[in-house]
C-alpha cells in the first residue's frame, strides 16, 4: 500500500466514476426491490457529494482567475440536478416515468462531472499547493459523514447556505431513512 496521500481532485474523480457504476447498478437491477436499493444508495451518494463539493471544492475554485465564471456554472448545473434528483426521490421506480426522469438526471450529472474535471479541477490544481489538496479531501470525506442524504434543491447551491441549512436538512434525512429502514423490515 502506498504512503502517498489522495488529493482532492483524485478522491474527486474516483467518486464521478463511482456515481456512473451506481447509475449503471440502477439500470441493471434484476427487480424492483434490487432497483429502490440501488437507487436509494445512488441518491444518497449523490446528495452528500455536491454538499461536499459545494463547501470545500468550489469556494476555494472561486479564488483563482476565472473560478467565479466556472463554480457559477457548476453551480447551476447542481441545481438543475438537483432539482431532477428530488423529483425522484420518493417516486416508484416502476412509475413508468421514472426511466426518462432518470436519463435525465444521468445525462445532466455526467455532464457536469466531466466540465467539473475539464474546466474547475484544473484551477485548483494550479492554484493549491498538494497539502491543501490533501486537507481539502479529508474535508470532503468529514463533511459526506454529516451531509443531508436527500437533495434539497430549494436550500441552493452556496456554501452558506449549506452551513446554516446543511446540518437540519442532514438530521431530518437521517431520520427520515432510518424510520424508512424500520418499516421496510
Amino acid at each position: 500500500m502506498s504512503s502517498a496521500k489522495t488529493d482532492v481532485i483524485d478522491l474527486l474523480v474516483q467518486q464521478h466514476g463511482h456515481i456512473r457504476d451506481l447509475f449503471d447498478a440502477v439500470e441493471a437491477a434484476s427487480d424492483t426491490d434490487a432497483r429502490q436499493r440501488a437507487f436509494e444508495e445512488l441518491r444518497r451518494y449523490l446528495a452528500v457529494h455536491e454538499t461536499a463539493e459545494e463547501l470545500i471544492t468550489h469556494p476555494l475554485a472561486r479564488i483563482a482567475d476565472g473560478g467565479n465564471d466556472v463554480v457559477d456554472e457548476r453551480l447551476e448545473e447542481e441545481t438543475t440536478a438537483k432539482k431532477l434528483l428530488a423529483d425522484l426521490d420518493g417516486m416508484d421506480v416502476a412509475d413508468p416515468a421514472f426511466d426518462p426522469k432518470l436519463a435525465a438526471l444521468r445525462a445532466a450529472v455526467i455532464t457536469h462531472a466531466e466540465a467539473e474535471e475539464r474546466e474547475e479541477f484544473p484551477l485548483l490544481r494550479a492554484d493549491t499547493d498538494e497539502r491543501m489538496l490533501e486537507r481539502m479531501a479529508a474535508a470532503v470525506l468529514a463533511v459526506e459523514k454529516i451531509a443531508p442524504t436527500h437533495p434539497h434543491p430549494s436550500v441552493g447551491s452556496s456554501a452558506t447556505t449549506n452551513l446554516l441549512a446543511g446540518p437540519l436538512a442532514a438530521v431530518l434525512d437521517r431520520t427520515r431513512d432510518a424510520v424508512r429502514t424500520a418499516l421496510a423490515r
